[in-house]
């Protein structure tokens, strides 16, 4: 029989030593990007009723969710999201906040099928919303903040596939389809299932011209080239409303100079029910996920009560640390740091001088095994220092570069 006290559940994972640290630097680039565009963090709980999430609001499968109880009865759950916190806050906490608001967050979630966790059931995410506002400025915005959190990373090769919620809504209403086939329609094309979606066109005998266009669906992918053979007469008012919101966003990007990370996507129509507009998710080479995803979602907020506008995006650090690990793109550690041992007499010396090089923000240790000289420098090696000191007792010093 295994001793589980030995062993982690599945889905979970020790982080040790240099990967903690090479996460830890990662976070912290990404953090300093967030808040060098105006972006103020906020930390959510890790844990939360089960209502922000499911319940009447159904934003989120409560099969994916981890469930259990307080001590009054009330059904709990560990964050799987932290969009929908966000939304929350926006609705109550920060109801008197002048607009638009911009906030980030670096946090831990939860679930039981998160793909973009690489198949963990615990992965860290960070992220960006910008609430308040709704205008193809504040779309480009979020875009280009995903694009500059990823390049913050260090990954240098990645693209940024942006499609639209409306365009897809906006044909589904010009075809007469009911809710339930037009939900059956979605699954299909987002799993690139043409014969089915044709079937379903085929039952409502729609018309040939949009016919073809949703058939097409999975193929209107790559440059804005695609949005020209697009005839607004064939795809009606809201699908027509929605290309004109992605046409204004390229404009921003390139005016940002930004184009070269972005490509369309017109096929893609996430799973999350809560996005509105526009929708994104970002690639890079080394990974079979997604690293990051976004979009507009206009109407999260006011289900906590508040009407508010909001888009964003979030990425997935531990995609993107395994990302960077198979590009050979991590920062080598370098030997950093003191390693102090003494002679007998010289233990208040060495004790001074380790405090000394830790208030001038050096790293720096004491030999507490009193290993002396010889078996010292070999420790203080193994352990990556970049320099070996020896405190004699007449305040003299040994100094070694490892």
């Amino acid at each position: 029989m295994k001793k589980w006290n030995i062993y982690t559940p599945e889905g979970v994972q020790d982080i040790l030593f240099e990967s903690c640290s090479q996460k830890r630097l990662l976070e912290s680039k990404i953090r300093k990007a967030f808040i060098l565009n105006g972006y103020k963090e906020i930390e959510t709980p890790t844990i939360e009723f089960y209502d922000t999430f499911g319940g009447e609001r159904g934003l989120i499968n409560q099969e994916s969710m981890y469930k259990f109880c307080d001590s009054k009865g009330r059904l709990l759950v560990l964050r799987p999201d932290l969009t929908v916190p966000v939304a929350r806050v926006a609705a109550t906490r920060l109801k008197d906040e002048v607009l638009p608001i911009k906030c980030c967050y670096i946090g831990n979630t939860f679930s039981f099928d998160e793909l973009g966790g690489g198949r963990q059931n615990e992965f860290t995410q960070a992220g960006c919303e910008l609430l308040g506002i709704n205008s193809p400025e504040a779309d480009a915005e979020v875009v280009a903040m995903a694009i500059e959190t990823v390049k913050s990373t260090g990954i240098e090769e990645f693209q940024i596939d942006i499609g639209q919620v409306g365009f897809f809504k906006g044909l589904m209403e010009e075809s007469g389809l009911s809710e339930d086939e037009i939900e059956e329609v979605r699954e299909l094309i987002d799993q690139k299932n043409l014969v089915g979606v044709e079937q379903v066109m085929d039952r409502h005998k729609v018309k040939t011209p949009l016919k073809r266009i949703i058939l097409d669906l999975p193929k209107l992918f790559g440059s804005r080239d695609i949005l020209q053979n697009i005839n607004s007469e064939d795809i009606g008012k809201e699908a027509t409303k929605a290309i004109e919101n992605i046409k204004a966003v390229l404009e921003i990007l390139e005016d940002r100079n930004l184009a070269q990370y972005v490509s369309l996507d017109l096929g893609m129509v996430q799973s999350l029910n809560y996005y509105t507009g526009i929708v994104f998710r970002g690639f890079t080479y080394g990974v079979g996920f997604p690293i990051l995803s976004g979009g507009r979602y206009d109407k999260l907020v006011a289900k906590f009560g508040r009407d508010c506008e909001a888009t964003g995006f979030s990425l997935g650090i531990n995609m993107v640390m395994m990302a960077l690990e198979r590009q050979k793109k991590l920062v080598k550690q370098q030997p950093e740091g003191v390693f102090i041992t003494y002679e007998k007499n010289a233990r208040k010396l060495a004790s001074d001088y380790c405090r000394q090089l830790i208030e001038s923000n050096c790293i720096a240790e004491l030999d507490l095994m009193q290993m002396g000289t010889g078996e010292g420098k070999k420790y203080a090696a193994l352990r990556g220092f970049r320099k070996f000191v020896c405190i004699k007792n007449d305040g003299s010093r040994e100094e070694v570069m490892l």
